[in-house]
């Protein structure tokens, strides 16, 4: 076998072309859009450049043909607030064989080791974890825009290796059509009438206030979890421009106390809906097609983020913007599903807002760690 790092257009089309020929019989795969790949590697386009490392290589067997492939990476911003120096793992594609496994692992823990690392974390990105992070183990259905999917082989070669579990991610899907529970109900309608509370929808002509908004709520709500690192206003704006295409920015909502942004809520159409068939690419037929599914509609809607200011977290604002999200959602007959995805095991009261909506287990995903 023999490691090659992707440093040209033909190593690049390889590492692309692989994982289509590992899901080449697997109906539930959806291709990610090859350019969003390109984009992870990109320093032009990925802000984690500036504070990090990333490198990423093919497995060739004996007879030249690309068998695996897997992407290593530091973010300087994290690596040094656990235990040891962790570093990342991530984009891991290979075929049914331990050996050749092995020697992607092997390859991507000398890397990360010649730089300092004691430890790594896979599969995850390299960049925030609304995308492409976590081991698929369970829920082996069409993934949404941006959820890792995998094979479930993949689990045994990470296990054998010596990775152990982290933490656990928990994606949830909640029917539309379906009423609330009566509970949840009544408290949503009691919170959205209170007095000084108000509900905005995110409006793209003023996405410079609500994306600031978003970061104040955001930074508040998450600060006491281990390992946070505050989100930075151009992260979020790259995040909402890469989100154009297909935001409903009516799908997108914010709570208010007495003016003060509270709790929000971060919903988009899946745009795997979009782009099933596409096989990565977007050229001109696929654009031709993409609009008019846009414009047709896809009936699953994907929730990436939610937070709320740990101030106002024991006061129902989140079931106020469930109610507010399905006063417009299901009018337009267009939506059945949501999927929460995804909520660390660590997060309990986001695990019991899921459940309060009456939302069932959809997907379970593991963030693993091998200490060196």
């Amino acid at each position: 076998m023999q490691i090659l790092p992707v440093s040209d257009s033909k190593t690049k089309k390889e590492f692309l072309a692989l994982a289509r020929y590992i899901y080449q019989d697997d109906e539930n795969w959806i291709c990610p859009l090859d350019m969003d790949i390109d984009a992870v590697f990109n320093r032009n386009t990925n802000p984690f450049f500036k504070h990090g490392a990333c490198t990423r290589w093919i497995l060739k067997d004996d007879h030249g043909k690309t068998i695996g492939r897997i992407a290593a990476f530091i973010n300087d911003k994290k690596a040094y607030q656990f235990d040891q120096p962790t570093g990342g793992i991530g984009f891991f594609e290979c075929i049914n064989d331990e050996k050749a496994a092995f020697k992607l692992f092997d390859t991507a823990k000398e890397w990360l080791s010649e730089k300092g690392m004691k430890a790594m974390d896979g599969p995850i990105n390299f960049g925030e974890n609304d995308s492409y992070w976590g081991l698929l183990v369970e829920g082996f259905t069409p993934p949404s825009y941006g959820m890792n999917y995998h094979k479930p082989y993949y689990k045994a070669l990470f296990d054998n290796y010596g990775f152990t579990k982290e933490y656990e991610q928990i994606t949830n899907h909640l029917q539309i059509r379906n009423p609330f529970p009566e509970r949840f109900t009544k408290i949503a309608n009691w919170v959205a009438g209170k007095p000084g509370y108000t509900f905005e929808f995110f409006s793209k002509k003023n996405s410079e206030k609500y994306v600031e908004d978003l970061m104040e709520i955001y930074n508040d709500a998450w600060k006491d979890f281990e390992n946070f690192v505050p989100i930075k206003k151009e992260t979020l704006q790259e995040s909402f421009k890469k989100m154009e295409a297909i935001m409903d920015e009516k799908l997108i909502w914010f709570a208010y106390i007495n003016g003060e942004p509270a709790s929000f809520v971060v919903i988009i159409p899946d745009a795997n809906q979009l782009i099933k068939g596409f096989n990565g690419k977007l050229g001109l037929l696929e654009k031709v097609k993409f609009v008019y599914r846009r414009w047709k509609g896809v009936n699953r809607m994907r929730a990436i983020v939610m937070g709320t200011k740990t101030a106002y977290q024991k006061l129902g604002l989140e079931s106020a913007l469930f109610i507010k999200l399905k006063e417009y959602v299901l009018p337009l007959n267009q939506y059945d599903e949501l999927e929460l995805s995804w909520v660390g095991d660590f997060n309990d009261k986001m695990l019991s807002i899921h459940q309060a909506t009456g939302a069932t287990f959809g997907k379970r995903h593991l963030t693993l760690r091998k200490i060196f």
